[in-house]
């Protein structure tokens, strides 16, 4: 078997989600259409030192890396710096990836795409007294089934100057974060969102990184006195605050921290 085929298929097994039931045949004896496939959301952290480090790679990423990506399937790809919170200066990339292969096999791709080998060169081939970053770091989500791909901000929320806020929940147990993942899903918290002003990006179950178990999600807002007022909505909303005090739902029972950064879109995000 190829290396990179037996990474890929064990990179699918370990995500791949729980098998649920078959899908019944209408009268007909014809299936319903299957579900979109949920993506799996890899989120990149550069870590840089101030200087010349995250010009530089703005420049690569804007250049060679994301053009790249692209190529190679995978998009829209959101890049993000942070105005608030841990990680600074850092710029973080969201990738949107269809399965597992495609995470396993991008390195091997990259390098097999001339156009970004020629373009990146000056970039890959900075020396160690002179590094491209300090560290660079991944984490692995998959996306909710009720929310299975990126969505890119449009109309109002598309502007130059949107902010996006990127909330980690952490649960003392698996059985915690899945329930966690219900309230957002069954539960109806993402459609409250939806109406109150809280316009989601993606939505994620951590399945490799740090603080596990957990979930990220991200929201997008036109500017931060926009976020401050359609939180204030929904901290207030009724059919939120009866969710909220549902038994098995409320934060004592199934969240242990709770982790955001304020982030800003560079002007090579496709998100």
């Amino acid at each position: 078997m190829d290396r990179r085929d037996f990474v890929a298929g064990s990179l699918g097994a370990a995500l791949a989600p729980a098998a649920g039931p078959a899908r019944a045949a209408d009268a007909n004896g014809a299936e319903p259409p299957a579900k979109a496939r949920p993506q799996l959301l890899e989120l990149r952290r550069y870590q840089f030192r101030f200087g010349p480090m995250e010009a530089r790679h703005a420049e690569y990423a804007k250049g060679a890396l994301v053009p790249a990506l692209n190529r190679a399937g995978i998009k829209p790809v959101g890049s993000f710096t942070v105005v608030f919170g841990a990680d600074t200066p850092a710029v973080y990339l969201l990738l949107p990836h269809p399965g597992p292969e495609s995470v396993a096999t991008l390195p091997g791709r990259l390098v097999a795409d001339p156009e970004y080998m020629r373009v990146a060169a000056a970039f890959r081939s900075l020396p160690a007294i002179d590094p491209p970053y300090v560290r660079r770091d991944s984490s692995l989500m998959s996306a909710f089934d009720a929310f299975p791909a990126v969505e890119v901000p449009s109309g109002p929320l598309a502007v130059p100057g949107r902010v996006f806020e990127l909330r980690t929940y952490e649960s003392h147990n698996e059985g915690a974060g899945l329930k966690k993942v219900e309230m957002f899903e069954k539960g109806g918290e993402i459609g409250i969102f939806r109406r109150v002003g809280l316009a989601p990006v993606f939505f994620g179950r951590n399945t490799v990184g740090p603080r596990l178990p957990s979930l990220t999600y991200m929201l997008v807002f036109p500017d931060l006195a926009a976020r401050e007022k359609n939180w204030a909505v929904f901290r207030d909303d009724p059919e939120w605050l009866k969710l909220r005090s549902t038994p098995g739902y409320s934060n004592a029972e199934i969240l242990t921290n709770i982790h955001v950064q304020i982030l800003r879109a560079t002007d090579y995000s496709q998100v």
